[in-house]
């Protein structure tokens, strides 16, 4: 057994659907949480795809996810609404918000949904890309429990705070989804699993002095003992650190603030999750024609694609290329899971009273026997 369990899309699919429904959720439900979680997976993005799955295990199981919850509008105009979303699901609260930021676009040219005390909501890119395919300019973004360490600082005070834009164009859509942070929680979650030493340059110590330790780290966010991961740029201001650091405080003012929710140093704490989200939808027929507008759009990515390579290279890719020659592979040749995340997926069965081997495999259940025989 590799490093790696291979699951066809539809297994995996078939697994997560039916999980979230011995959860409570209804079907329709299931379906929106399971299109985003494995959105990811298919993009290439692994930290926010089954990786992802034991965080809205726990957060549901400590009640830090509610189930039932009913989202409500507090204040809303014809450009713009705040969600309170009661601490429900993410995913579920991020398509509610950006379906009706979509739906406000589309009669007054665009517009801007908050959301409070929601929980996390998979990729920022997913919702974006909500927008994109019906033909408009889509941005989402979302705060976090912190971890990003300001600069000069050593403690965590933002969160990962990604932002992510999205427009349609030919052959592919713009498409750009990215942390403010140099990386993700997820990502030293991935190392943490595979047990690797951290790049130089991504994350700090309780000191606030670099450190390659991805355990240390994440205790250190979990704990709020100080360290975590740097802003975009790095840990200096001569490589940017501020650009990063000032990102992060944009995500922030259109989350946390606006909707007059936790800001990323007051959320995960006392048993509440509190993330906040915002979501922006434009109709590029506000600006002219809409046709002529995407294809001034793809005739810049194709004169990007073709402008001179650096020696050694052959390509230069455009933002949304690689996702989408990803979801075309994954989709048909299916998807490779860490076999730590797939432990996650059998605690997971156990706990819901899954049939371990039906959904995932004899891999699986062997996985299973051999950290009950390291346990004895």
């Amino acid at each position: 057994m590799g490093n790696n369990i291979h699951y066809s899309y539809n297994a995996l699919k078939t697994f997560c659907t039916d999980a979230f429904k011995k959860f409570g959720f209804s079907e329709e439900e299931c379906d929106i949480i399971v299109d985003v979680l494995l959105t990811s997976d298919l993009y290439g993005i692994e930290s926010h795809g089954m990786q992802r799955l034991v965080r809205y295990h726990k957060g549901i199981e400590k009640g830090l996810i509610k189930v039932d919850a009913k989202p409500e509008i507090v204040f809303e105009t014809p450009v713009s609404a705040v969600i309170e979303g009661n601490d429900g699901m993410g995913q579920l609260l991020g398509h509610k918000a950006m379906t009706i930021a979509i739906e406000k676009a589309k009669k007054t040219g665009m517009a801007i949904v908050t959301v409070r005390n929601s929980n996390h909501y998979g990729i920022a890119g997913y919702y974006a890309k909500m927008a994109c395919k019906e033909g408009l300019i889509g941005m989402s973004m979302t705060n976090s429990e912190a971890i990003m360490v300001p600069t000069f600082g050593r403690k965590a005070m933002l969160g990962s705070n990604p932002i992510a834009i999205a427009m349609p164009a030919k052959p592919y859509d713009f498409f750009f989804d990215a942390s403010t942070t140099v990386v993700t929680r997820g990502k030293l979650e991935i190392y943490n699993k595979l047990q690797k030493p951290l790049p130089r340059g991504w994350a700090l110590d309780a000191t606030g002095t670099g450190s390659s330790d991805a355990s240390v780290v994440l205790k250190n966010i979990v704990a709020k003992a100080g360290g975590g991961i740097v802003p975009l740029g790095g840990e200096t201001e001569q490589l940017g650190s501020h650009k990063g650091y000032g990102y992060g405080m944009f995500c922030e003012i259109f989350t946390s603030i606006l909707s007059m929710g936790l800001t990323s140093n007051h959320t995960h704490m006392n048993g509440k999750g509190g993330t906040c989200h915002g979501f922006i939808a434009i109709n590029p027929a506000v600006f002219g024609d809409e046709n002529a507008i995407r294809e001034h759009l793809s005739t810049l990515l194709q004169e990007l694609r073709e402008s001179p390579k650096a020696e050694g290279q052959d390509r230069i890719y455009t933002h949304g290329e690689k996702e989408a020659f990803a979801y075309e592979d994954r989709m048909k040749n299916g998807i490779d899971v860490n076999i730590n995340t797939v432990a996650e997926m059998v605690d997971l069965c156990k706990y819901l009273d899954m049939d371990i081997e039906r959904y995932l495999g004899k891999e699986a259940v062997q996985l299973t026997l051999k950290q009950s025989s390291y346990d004895m």
